[in-house]
């Protein structure tokens, strides 16, 4: 379904990523783990196309289609949705108002509000006084209206209280089971691109795959637990050196 084929971008003239490789096959969920400033954001949101991230080299295929120059809009048409680690507030839109936009012809989801005890949010602006995990829920809510194919979820399990990671983990699992999405309509195969910094999400969805970014480039791939497991022995400094011992057997 994604295809990320050694991706460049720069912000602020700033080189950010530097040859990023991935892909996530539809009906899979991938996971990206890195250190701060890895890059991992900036590839969420290159991918979403956000204004900022400027691409100088590789493409972004989506389905098959290059979709590297498209707005944000066409992306999100074709059937990508994000939830952003930090979303801004939106005064004046309330929640409800935006779950019905993002919905289109479809009805937005009132059984997701009260699964997500979001029902007393539904009349105030989206975001504005809300705390990390009612952040969360709000920006789950707004996926589950939008029904995308591809979800790109940047470390939902941050700024989560214990219960709120409970409702907040069993959500992105029920979500990423639909059988069919909004860019396909009819078709099965869900799939995501999950950050996770500390791993926690991973105690409630099956990763199919895991992939370590460091330095603004990808430095391996394998079994998501497994890497985890070697992160929280070994750190993301060994990554590093693992990377320069196979770059310079080659």
């Amino acid at each position: 379904m994604l295809e990320i084929e050694d991706l460049h971008v720069e912000v602020g003239g700033r080189k950010i990523l530097k040859g990023v490789n991935l892909s996530v096959m539809a009906g899979y969920t991938n996971v990206l783990f890195g250190p701060n400033g890895s890059g991992k954001s900036t590839l969420l949101m290159s991918i979403m196309g956000f204004g900022g991230y400027k691409v100088t080299q590789g493409r972004i295929l989506f389905n098959g289609e290059d979709i590297t120059k498209l707005s944000v809009t066409e992306r999100a048409n074709r059937g990508i949705g994000i939830m952003m680690q930090r979303p801004p507030n939106l005064v004046g839109v309330n929640l409800r108002n935006m779950l019905q936009v993002t919905a289109k012809d479809r009805p937005a989801p009132a059984e997701g509000a009260k699964e997500l005890d979001m029902e007393r949010f539904l009349e105030r602006d989206v975001n504005v006084g809300f705390s990390g995990g009612e952040i969360k829920r709000s920006e789950l809510l707004q996926l589950e209206a939008q029904n995308p194919c591809l979800y790109l979820l940047d470390e939902p399990e941050s700024g989560v209280d214990l219960v709120s990671i409970e409702k907040v983990g069993h959500k992105v699992n029920e979500l990423l089971h639909g059988t069919s999405c909004a860019g396909r309509k009819g078709r099965a195969g869900k799939a995501a691109l999950v950050i996770t910094h500390t791993g926690q999400i991973l105690d409630y969805i099956e990763a199919d795959r895991g992939y370590v970014m460091c330095n603004g480039t990808v430095m391996c791939s394998g079994n998501p637990r497994e890497l985890l497991q070697e992160i929280s022995k070994m750190g993301y400094e060994e990554c590093i050196k693992c990377k320069l011992r196979l770059t310079t057997v080659n």
